[in-house]
């Protein structure tokens, strides 16, 4: 599959329908009738930083025009596997060390959501 040339008209469309899917699976997700456990809450938003930072660190990679799929699927679940051992061990402990992978992903998302924006622009 060929990826459009980064600062194309091509790739300015596959970013808008990123941001436009993203939109409507968060519309989805938000009335879905699913309920997610208190006790497993902490869980699904460390889970869900992580792939929205592998998702935007691989879309910065992309438009740098160095993305690789084995670097990206590794940190999908390398982070992912990560943060929820952090968020396990702090639980056993007592203690909130979700909060240090929810900074992590936090700093590393706003770091290439600025990256992303200053290719772009």
């Amino acid at each position: 599959m060929r990826l459009p040339a980064s600062g194309s008209r091509e790739a300015l469309w596959l970013v808008a329908a990123a941001i436009f899917f993203g939109i409507v699976g968060i519309v989805l997700g938000l009335n879905a009738p699913v309920q997610i456990p208190a006790g497993y809450a902490r869980y699904t938003a460390v889970a869900i930083l992580a792939a929205l930072d592998s998702i935007l660190g691989a879309v910065k990679a992309w438009l740098n025009g160095n993305f690789e799929n084995k670097v990206f699927l590794s940190g999908l679940l390398l982070n992912s596997l990560a943060a929820g051992a952090l968020t396990y061990l702090g639980d056993r402990l007592g203690v909130d060390l979700y909060l240090a992978a929810i900074v992590a992903f936090g700093v590393r998302i706003f770091d290439n959501i600025a990256v992303i924006r200053r290719h772009l622009l």
